[in-house]
């Protein structure tokens, strides 16, 4: 490990712990949106504690299978929540498709990055393979999720099918944009960042950064434009309301 690497105890988290419930207690008092961030904090915490346990058994196992199986229940887990927006029969029936959208977009990024960029030993290498698929089909999902939500909500307005597929894709990537013009300006993203933080050379560190960057891209960007291509129709009945 270098010498360079900041370890955090756990009890050092609490303190990150006042601003997020100070904000929970404001939209408690403002908005209905109170308990859905109190419930995600928790199992943001749990999911991260539990998984940072199961990375460890993964990593000693060195087993493709266990690595295709995680990434099975990243992307499984993934479709899903890419559709909160919509009703429940509406997740019900887009399923599919939004799955497809990300395991398709998302898996083919995912695999010119491993075996066109990185190049490891190992496909399966767990250590490579596990964070880099997180981070695409946790971006394909937001992306879907934005497009989706936008979508649904100009048919609603009245606007056509071409119209709101245009509105939906382009809002959709304003989060992206946005990232590529604040990038070494306003932010260091996270992984040059954690980088640098484990003493990288920082010339390295903006290397692997440009290939995330560019990766989030692709994965998100072509999934949602699939997604609104393909499902954006079925988001909303014959009359364009949401039922």
């Amino acid at each position: 490990m270098s010498e360079f690497t900041l370890l955090i105890p756990w009890w050092r988290l609490t303190f990150m712990l006042p601003p997020a419930v100070l904000l929970v207690v404001f939209l408690f008092r403002w908005t209905d949106q109170g308990k859905p961030l109190l419930y995600a904090t928790v199992r943001m915490l749990a999911q991260l504690t539990l998984i940072g346990y199961v990375l460890v058994w993964v990593f000693t196992a060195k087993h493709w299978g266990w690595v295709l199986g995680a990434l099975t229940l990243m992307a499984t887990v993934a479709g899903w929540i890419a559709l909160r927006p919509l009703a429940m029969k509406r997740r019900r029936h887009l399923y599919g498709k939004a799955l497809a959208c990300i395991v398709i977009c998302g898996g083919g990024i995912l695999s010119l990055v491993i075996f066109g960029v990185l190049r490891p030993p190992h496909w399966y290498d767990a250590r490579v393979t596990i964070p880099l698929a997180g981070m695409v089909f946790a971006g394909s999902m937001n992306q879907i999720s934005l497009a989706a939500e936008r979508y649904v909500a100009e048919r609603n307005r009245g606007e056509t099918h071409f119209g709101a597929r245009a509105v939906a894709l382009r809002a959709s990537m304003i989060p992206l944009i946005n990232a590529f013009f604040a990038v070494g300006l306003v932010q260091l993203p996270g992984m040059m960042t954690g980088q640098i933080l484990a003493g990288a050379d920082p010339l390295m560190a903006v290397r692997y950064q440009i290939m995330v960057m560019l990766m989030l891209l692709g994965s998100g960007g072509l999934a949602a434009t699939a997604f609104l291509q393909w499902a954006g129709p079925d988001c909303v009945d014959s009359e364009g309301a949401e039922e």
